[in-house]
């Protein structure tokens, strides 16, 4: 065994009704103003009206007009706004771009520095707000990262912001949050969570105590995504979903994303296909490209997550694996062809070269790729 580290979020609350420890959290950080980032869909819904009860007593700003999947300019707009009032606490409410930002502002609110130098130097990075990370969806998992996804709109591409000062403060996870969670988002947030497991779990950086959290992700994505996906009111799948999330998100910062994550981003970046539907889209294909480099590893998930199939094959069990994300990725209803996704089959010289660009991702991948890897595997999706 390597030395190893896993850094997580300072305290998690989970549990019907922990959406009330928010005044606990303003008790006892001193809290006299709360910045609050969500988006409008969140809260027409309702959802954050209880958040915005709970801060009744000390001053709210509320930012809600953040671009889905924002570029790093939209994310400077919104921080600029705000830049010079005084801010105790930072809650993102919503899914992956709005916890993203939020984190983002943790550590730019404050500072000499911008989105756009960390882009260049993540390392650079220092916290100066206190966050508290509210998710709305079943499969970010950036309540628990390190990370912050941004697009790059100059590259075509996204790009990952990574130090773990962007790590939460505070993490509740309240399954009325997702209560009424549209089975489409529930597809795609859900299979970007099981893509983290999966892929934390066959990285080359995978650890002791990043498998510990990827393998038990694993077994409550596998068992329960179709459940909560065909199944509106099925809240003990929905429940199961949003902590194999939370822990998908901690394997993360442990171990990271491979040739999935890596590929999918120009995909969302010039395409603006969702995060989620973009990576199970490249899923299956990238796992059998990578089994004959992993398949003891898929063999060992397959055993966390399907002891009925212990006896069985090596093999057997890695295909098993893979052939459960297909099924998966078919009973929720998530296209497979890029061509019905607007995306040309001309355009595969550019998902190549932006592709490949994804090197902070590529090295994790258990096998490396070369361009014709990489051209390979987009070939695949047409």
């Amino acid at each position: 065994m390597n030395q190893c580290q896993l850094t997580i979020p300072g305290v998690t609350y989970a549990g019907p009704g922990s959406i009330e420890k928010i005044s606990e959290i303003i008790e006892k950080e001193g809290v006299s103003s709360v910045l609050l980032f969500t988006d409008k869909g969140i809260r027409s819904t309702g959802l954050t009206a209880p958040i915005e009860a709970l801060c009744a007593d000390v001053a709210l700003t509320v930012i809600d007009d953040l671009a889905t999947e924002p570029s790093y300019q939209d994310v400077e707009r919104v921080i600029a706004e705000v830049e010079d009032s005084r801010i105790d606490l930072i809650i993102g409410v919503g899914g992956g771009s709005v916890m993203d930002a939020a984190k983002l502002a943790s550590i730019v609110i404050g500072a000499d520095y911008g989105v756009r130098d960390l882009l260049k130097d993540p390392t650079i990075a220092k916290k100066y707000i206190k966050s508290l990370m509210i998710p709305t969806t079943c499969g970010t998992g950036s309540e628990a990262t390190c990370n912050s996804i941004v697009a790059v709109p100059e590259q075509q591409s996204k790009q990952g912001i990574v130090n773990t000062c962007m790590i939460p403060d505070y993490v509740i996870l309240d399954a009325a949050m997702i209560h009424g969670l549209p089975p489409k988002i529930v597809a795609s947030t859900g299979v970007d969570a099981l893509a983290h497991v999966v892929e934390c779990f066959t990285s080359k950086k995978a650890t002791i105590l990043s498998d510990t959290y990827a393998k038990e992700g694993a077994r409550k994505i596998f068992r329960n995504i179709r459940e909560a996906y065909a199944d509106a009111d099925n809240m003990k799948a929905k429940t199961e979903l949003l902590i194999g999330a939370y822990y998908g998100g901690i394997a993360i910062t442990g171990s990271g994303t491979t040739a999935v994550h890596a590929l999918s981003y120009p995909l969302g970046g010039k395409y603006h296909i969702p995060h989620g539907v973009s990576n199970a889209i490249l899923f299956a294909h990238v796992m059998e490209f990578n089994k004959d480099a992993c398949a003891d590893r898929l063999a060992l998930l397959c055993d966390a997550v399907y002891p009925e199939k212990y006896a069985e094959t090596v093999e057997a069990k890695a295909d098993y694996i893979i052939s459960e994300i297909k099924d998966i990725v078919a009973k929720v209803q998530i296209p497979t062809n890029l061509e019905e996704l607007g995306v040309k089959k001309e355009d595969i010289d550019f998902l190549v070269e932006a592709g490949s660009q994804q090197q902070r991702l590529l090295v994790n991948n258990c096998k490396e790729l070369s361009l014709d890897d990489i051209r390979y595997l987009y070939n695949k999706l047409f």
